[in-house]
């Protein structure tokens, strides 16, 4: 079964500038992975970007605004990707977002703006990406859901709604990966509260969330495994 090394691959990360999504990038990056971070916020990508490559003293770390939830800017930036690089080693689905609505109160309005972030644009994101992965024969998709893809919430149910969607959807996408034969791995990250604020290495996390360097140090420990080893959904939040 095929095998690459980090320093040899190129990932996309959805969300990449802040957050988890950074946390993930960083850690690849330091890594020799390279990382192209991908979300609307062009300004932020393009701070994080530059922060990220200064503290490496290496160009590890490229922008790409774009919209998730447009099917063309999908394909543009995974057609980018290619063109530039040739191959796309890691998909990092970790852009996501939630719509405070009561049951009774959910409007059509936000319920489409969560499930064609949370759900809608990973597919359509795979959909790009899977069969390059296949006729590479190389790759990982990680999707970040979250504890409300395994337990409802009264104050976010179409959010709860997108994140247990995503893990249905992911299940599917390794059962297929699995039958096809493909050197595709799919990983399932479902955190509780991570502290996407006090996000220095020497900042303690809120009581109750979990500080980001354990998703990120996760993430390279899952992708450290053999290929031919499943890890499924993983679950991971405060005491």
């Amino acid at each position: 079964m095929k095998t690459k090394p980090l320093a040899d691959q190129i990932a996309i990360i959805t969300g990449g500038g802040t957050g988890i999504g950074r946390a993930f990038t960083e850690a690849l990056a330091g890594a020799g992975t390279k990382v192209v971070i991908a979300s609307r916020r062009e300004q932020v990508l393009r701070s994080a970007a530059n922060e990220i490559n200064a503290t490496l003293g290496s160009e590890r770390v490229f922008p790409h605004a774009f919209d998730i939830r447009d099917r063309a800017q999908i394909e543009a930036l995974v057609g980018d990707v290619l063109e530039r690089w040739k191959n796309i080693d890691v998909l990092i689905n970790n852009s996501g977002l939630a719509v405070p609505e009561t049951a009774e109160a959910i409007t059509e309005e936000g319920w489409d703006t969560v499930m064609d972030t949370n759900l809608r644009g990973v597919m359509q994101l795979v959909r790009a990406v899977l069969p390059h992965m296949c006729t590479n024969e190389f790759g990982d998709i990680v999707n970040v859901s979250s504890q409300a893809g395994k337990h409802g919430y009264a104050d976010v149910p179409s959010y709860c709604a997108s994140k247990f969607g995503l893990l249905g959807y992911a299940e599917a996408l390794r059962d297929h990966v699995r039958k096809t034969g493909a050197n595709v791995r799919v990983f399932n990250f479902c955190p509780g509260l991570v502290d996407v604020e006090n996000t220095r290495p020497d900042q303690m996390p809120r009581p109750g969330f979990i500080h980001v360097c354990n998703m990120a140090r996760t993430l390279m420990y899952a992708l450290s495994l053999d290929r031919n080893v499943v890890l499924e959904d993983i679950n991971i939040y405060a005491r």
